[in-house]
């Protein structure tokens, strides 16, 4: 796993965080659950490939 996938991981979450918090304080309590759940959707989304990448690692190790 390369360090870019970290820090894109980072941002996104310190992203949907403050948006969250922005929506929370204005009374948005909706769009902020909203929000959140984009933003968890994204990252299983772009997590769903290394995930099939470790899958295939351990496999090939242990010769299943």
């Amino acid at each position: 796993m390369e360090i870019t996938f970290i820090f894109k991981i980072a941002g996104i979450g310190i992203i949907v965080a403050v948006l969250q918090q922005v929506l929370s304080k204005s009374g948005r309590d909706e769009y902020a659950m909203l929000t959140v759940l984009t933003g968890i959707i994204v990252i299983a989304v772009m997590l769903l490939p290394q995930l099939n990448t470790l899958y295939d690692m351990v496999q090939s190790i242990f010769d299943l």
